[in-house]
């Protein structure tokens, strides 16, 4: 009696004791096997144009979904039943992404920008009702600088789901005034003479050419429209600079910038 229970014992030891070796094999060549496949996918993202805080984060997501195969395996070659330890963590997994659900929008908003790359760090946007520099991308809100000096969080998940302005990923923009000038002026000469302010700065570009037009004529001007091109760096500049010289410019060549006005006629009854 005693001999055939020396006999289960050791066949129980033996076939236990063969399961944990393999277990422990399977641990070992498994994680060292993840932390290959991890540094070969970082070295394929590092060869494209992936931002680095994109290449971090889906990096670590592949390290952790392998590692997870690699020990739910290695806990299966001991024996242990894994139906009913791979439903419990599905039901976590659905009841943690209900809990998280607009995180989860942000997350995946912060992945399609970091992929598609509709906007960059240093560019200039406007969007869910602000504009700024974007100074940071990151996985669930891009950080704004405003021109003064106001930081600006935005959700990833409506900024990648909604209209969105950039106004860097040109390098040109047009730059448009309305010049409004007096009832009987000389429109010839006001042409001559904005011509002539737009020739004087370097920084506008002769192609596209200026543009300029009578716009409408409205209640106290004759509006005129002034389109022109310059680099997007230049836009606020020349756009200050022009409103300046035509009110500077203006008045000495006869030219009248006239203030809105209007005409009251008082009739006295007898």
């Amino acid at each position: 009696m005693e001999a055939i229970q020396d006999m289960d014992l050791i066949e129980i030891v033996t076939t236990y004791g063969m399961n944990l070796v393999w277990a422990i094999l399977t641990l070992v060549i498994g994680l060292w096997a993840v932390k290959i496949v991890v540094r070969g996918f970082r070295k394929g993202l590092d060869k494209g144009e992936t931002e680095e805080t994109l290449k971090t984060f889906l990096a670590s997501i592949i390290s952790i979904f392998l590692k997870v195969m690699v020990y739910i395996t290695a806990l299966g070659m001991l024996g242990v039943e894994m139906t009913s330890f791979i439903a419990i963590l599905g039901a976590a997994g659905l009841a943690v992404g209900l809990a998280l659900s607009g995180a989860l929008q942000n997350f995946a908003g912060g992945v399609m920008i970091l992929l598609f790359k509709p906007f960059k760090a240093g560019h200039y946007i406007e969007a869910q009702g602000h504009s700024g520099t974007v100074r940071e991308i990151q996985i669930f809100s891009t950080i704004l600088k405003t021109p003064d000096n106001k930081t600006i969080l935005i959700p990833n998940g409506k900024l990648a789901n909604d209209s969105m302005i950039n106004y860097s990923v040109e390098e040109k923009r047009r730059v448009e005034w309305t010049v409004g000038i007096g009832y009987g002026d000389d429109i010839d000469k006001a042409y001559d003479v904005i011509e002539r302010l737009l020739s004087e700065d370097d920084r506008i570009l002769n192609d596209p050419e200026p543009f300029m037009a009578l716009r409408e004529l409205a209640d106290s001007s004759v509006n005129i429209v002034v389109r022109a091109w310059v680099n997007a760096g230049d836009f606020w500049p020349v756009n200050f600079r022009l409103n300046e010289q035509v009110y500077r410019t203006f008045e000495d060549e006869g030219l009248n910038i006239p203030y809105p006005q209007h005409d009251v006629h008082l009739h006295k009854e007898e």
